[in-house]
């Protein structure tokens, strides 16, 4: 898991290496304001991929379990 959150944060400095770059190549009025929003973007989704698959799935039991207290609620009303 830490090998792919280094990866993860290698990726994104090389990245803010090259939104600079290319933010120096095209000085248009917005397109510093593009830049920095597929910057925010992509740092966003590295952390939802991150979120995804460091989150530990609850025990088969525990998902068992809950289904049958639904159940039990379901049926008393």
């Amino acid at each position: 898991m830490l090998l792919v959150a280094g990866l993860a944060d290698l990726a994104v400095t090389t990245l803010d290496a090259a939104v600079g770059t290319v933010r120096g190549l095209l000085r248009r009025s917005d397109a510093a304001e593009l830049a920095a929003q597929a910057e925010q973007d992509l740092m966003a989704r590295g952390r939802l991929v991150l979120d995804r698959y460091a989150a530990v799935p609850p025990a088969h039991l525990e998902i068992l379990a809950r289904h049958a207290l639904a159940r039990r609620a379901a049926d008393d009303v």
